[in-house]
């Protein structure tokens, strides 16, 4: 770590920071007191290393603390472990924003943050909502509480991903003394992103309009230190270049989990009974019920498995319960027989022995070198004939081309979601 350098990183509801000194972690340490208006615990004890060690707080539990004994010992730099009342947010520019305002007090340096996002609707940014208000929620499913800011300058509710809404931080970080582009434009050598990378100190960008970060594009980047995703998956950041160049990569956890796995069980009851089709004879002015109903079933009895069992796996078969299905799911690491009981689930070690008994799968893991093209001819051959396939998580986990022609298979797009029905 350079000597004059800041550097934290998350963990749950604790921020690690570390500094050269022990005069510059103190100021990082009030910065985050006074920006947070969050408190230090009651009671504090020291971690001696070779520079005078660091502040750790009682009550942090987990990773950060013995992060920050590790550091200490390694003679390095100092470091403290600050507990806060901010976990998981419910809105993407909630936590870019508990993001951003870390990088604004620990960074002693104003940034220029570069966000890419998509573009606003085709008839304009909208003036008006079909809501008047969106439903206030206090906890995550898991119990965790909500994000309790103390105020916000944009509505819920209101479109902040697109170029206009701006996530909902321009005015958080200009009053801070930081600068903001806003872009759409993201790819090729006369991109605008291009122009702007080089002294970026920040990038945000979005799974569904990615800002590929790429080992040449963060070597022409030496200010980079922050990438975020403002949402969940980072696939399309080099990991290992990240790791070469310093630079931190973070996404907001939880943030849309639930909204994909309600988009999960849209799209497989759309599927399974014929919605879609169905829809589209009465747009047509039709009401050929015999067209609309000849591939048209019920959910109910039939065998639903998720690959993947984490916040969105674990979330899709909740959901699913109460249809009367039997439920299934493949994960590295299994549930709790608790929650095995709780739901009914039938656990496979391979995703191989998932497939060929389901109705109805869903892809909820992540991607990376183990999952892309994890469905490919060989494992989709192994599939019932009329199954379905819904994936909400990356495009590439599913070979395309194998979809396509596997057994007459079906492939809709939908807002990027692959919907697949083999027939």
């Amino acid at each position: 770590m350079a000597r004059s350098g800041l550097l934290h990183v998350r963990f749950m509801d604790d921020i690690l920071v570390l500094a050269p000194t022990r005069w510059k972690l103190r100021r990082a340490v009030n910065a985050v007191n006074c920006q947070r208006r969050s408190k230090m615990g009651p009671r504090r004890r020291h971690e001696k290393g070779p520079l005078g060690g660091c502040e750790l707080v009682h009550g942090a539990h987990g990773r950060a603390p013995r992060a920050a004994r590790a550091a200490a010992s390694m003679g390095d730099y100092c470091a403290a472990v600050l507990r806060i009342r901010l976990p998981r947010p419910p809105r993407h520019a909630r936590m870019v924003c508990c993001w951003m305002a870390e990088i604004s007090c620990l960074g002693g340096e104003m940034a220029k943050v570069v966000c890419v996002l998509y573009d606003d609707p085709i008839e304009g940014y909208p003036e008006s909502y079909a809501r008047d208000e969106i439903p206030k929620l206090e906890q995550y499913p898991d119990g965790q509480t909500m994000p309790t800011p103390s105020s916000i300058d944009f509505t819920p509710g209101h479109l902040l991903g697109s170029v206009t809404g701006e996530l909902g931080l321009r005015t958080f970080l200009e009053e801070r003394g930081h600068t903001l582009v806003v872009t759409a434009d993201k790819d090729g050598p006369d991109s605008v992103l291009e122009r702007e990378l080089p002294d970026a100190n920040v990038i945000i960008s979005q799974p569904f309009w990615p800002a590929y970060l790429t080992a040449d594009r963060m070597a022409r980047a030496p200010n980079l230190k922050l990438a975020i995703t403002a949402g969940i998956g980072s696939d399309h950041v080099d990991l290992q270049a990240a790791i070469d160049h310093g630079i931190t990569v973070a996404e907001v956890t939880y943030c849309n989990s639930i909204s994909v796995s309600e988009h999960v069980v849209m799209m497989i009851l759309a599927l399974v009974r014929n919605y879609i089709p169905s829809y589209g004879w009465v747009v047509k002015g039709g009401w050929n019920i015999a067209d609309a109903v000849s591939r048209s079933y019920d959910l109910e009895g039939m065998v639903v498995g998720t690959v993947g069992a984490g916040r969105i796996g674990i979330a899709v078969l909740r959901r699913l319960k109460p249809f009367d299905v039997d439920l299934h799911y493949a994960d590295r690491h299994r549930l709790d027989p608790s929650v095995e009981q709780e739901l009914g689930l039938t656990y496979h070690e391979d995703v191989e022995s998932l497939v060929g008994v389901c109705d109805v799968i869903t892809i909820n893991c992540p991607l990376h070198p183990e999952t892309e093209h994890m469905f490919d001819d060989a494992l989709i051959s192994k599939a019932k004939r009329g199954a379905y396939i819904v994936n909400t998580a990356r495009g590439k986990i599913c070979d395309k081309d194998a979809v396509s022609v596997n057994g007459g298979a079906k492939l809709v797009h939908q807002g990027g979601v692959k919907l697949v029905h083999l027939m």
